[in-house]
């Protein structure tokens, strides 16, 4: 009998993975080939504490210590910078108290992104985000689960989930396995999980993000730019691996798959990135697609169904799962083991399942 089986292999999975390790078995099942195959692996994955709803930004800031320490820390300098035109000093104005970012000069902007188009008139900075090696972070939760004795296997589809005297019978393809407690890091088949063990869903909706990678514009050495977006956050680029990302960031709702990217959207974004730039997408590299799931509230799904207290949620990151992931798994942790939150009371009741029951 296994104490904790995990569905979803995430980064959801695996930090809750490693935190509930430490209280008994743990066995994460992962239906792709590789860990963090969806969402977590085809993020921009950037750690940025003021992102997000008051609760999210609570687990921002309790997870930093494990980013900038974890196997020697996780986090390599970024910056975001926020840029505008005229017409959009109110939605500026918005997004730098939002997110906290202190107004920078023009020159300021263009020492740091010299490709600044003579449209952008003014912009935010703040040197204190930082990007974030998923790989590195997901695969350091999956040892922390291993060395306490818990498994990891991929390829790994639960295809059948029944409530027993003991707990849940989890079946996979050609094993059947019996557990106490069910940990449901789905991710976008977070609700069809739910579904699956007779649970009431959340109302989980995954919604497709696109990125295309491209030259770096000008043949700038891009690797010290700051992420950039524009007000309203209806476009972004940071740099990667020596050229650029960018992303409309849209949020279409759709239906749980492997995603994809949708060419005319990718084009609409490339388009708005173009307007606060001098060098035009001329050729793309690769693009991808990953789902972002929200909960109705567009906030975290953490801790015990309230109608059933062995089914766990750990579900509705959103875009913001991997940089909260740190204290997202303490917090499933916490709850499981009746301990005290490290957090806020707020905020942990503004994250358990309770407020949909």
């Amino acid at each position: 009998m296994i104490d904790f089986i995990i569905i979803g292999g995430g980064i959801a999975g695996a930090s809750a993975g490693a935190r509930l390790s430490e209280l008994g078995s743990v066995c994460i099942l992962e239906r792709e080939p590789a860990l963090a195959y969806h969402a977590s692996g085809r993020s921009a994955a950037l750690f940025e504490e003021n992102y997000g709803q008051p609760s999210t930004v609570a687990l921002n800031r309790a997870s930093r210590a494990v980013h900038e320490t974890l196997e020697g820390g996780v986090l390599s300098p970024r910056g975001i910078m926020l840029l505008g035109s005229p017409g959009e000093a109110d939605a500026f104005a918005r997004d730098c108290d939002k997110m906290d970012l202190p107004d920078i000069t023009m020159a300021e902007a263009r020492g740091l992104v010299p490709i600044l188009s003579e449209k952008v008139d003014r912009a935010a900075y703040d040197a204190d985000a930082w990007d974030i090696d998923t790989e590195k972070l997901v695969q350091a939760f999956a040892r922390i689960v291993r060395a306490n004795g818990g498994e990891v296997r991929t390829k790994a589809e639960v295809t059948k989930i029944l409530r027993t005297a003991q707990g849940w019978q989890v079946t996979l393809r050609d094993e059947v396995l019996d557990a106490r407690q069910i940990v449901n890091a789905g991710g976008a088949w977070a609700d069809a999980v739910a579904q699956m063990a007779d649970v009431a869903p959340i109302g989980l909706v995954p919604h497709r993000r696109s990125m295309g990678r491209i030259p770096a514009p000008g043949g700038h050495d891009v690797s010290a730019w700051p992420m950039i977006f524009g007000p309203g956050e209806d476009w972004y680029a940071k740099p990667d691996a020596g050229a650029l990302i960018v992303s409309p960031a849209e949020e279409d709702p759709v239906d749980p798959h492997d995603a994809f990217t949708d060419d005319m959207v990718l084009a609409e974004g490339f388009a708005r990135y173009e307007e606060y730039v001098t060098e035009p997408v001329t050729r793309l590299l690769a693009s991808w697609a990953g789902l972002r799931t929200f909960a109705p509230d567009r906030t975290l799904v953490l801790g015990p169904d309230p109608t059933e207290p062995t089914f766990i949620w750990c579900a509705g990151q959103g875009g913001y799962g991997i940089q909260s992931s740190p204290a997202a798994g303490q917090l499933v942790a916490d709850l499981v083991a009746g301990r005290a939150p490290a957090l806020d009371a707020e905020s942990v009741a503004a994250l358990k399942p309770d407020r949909f029951r």
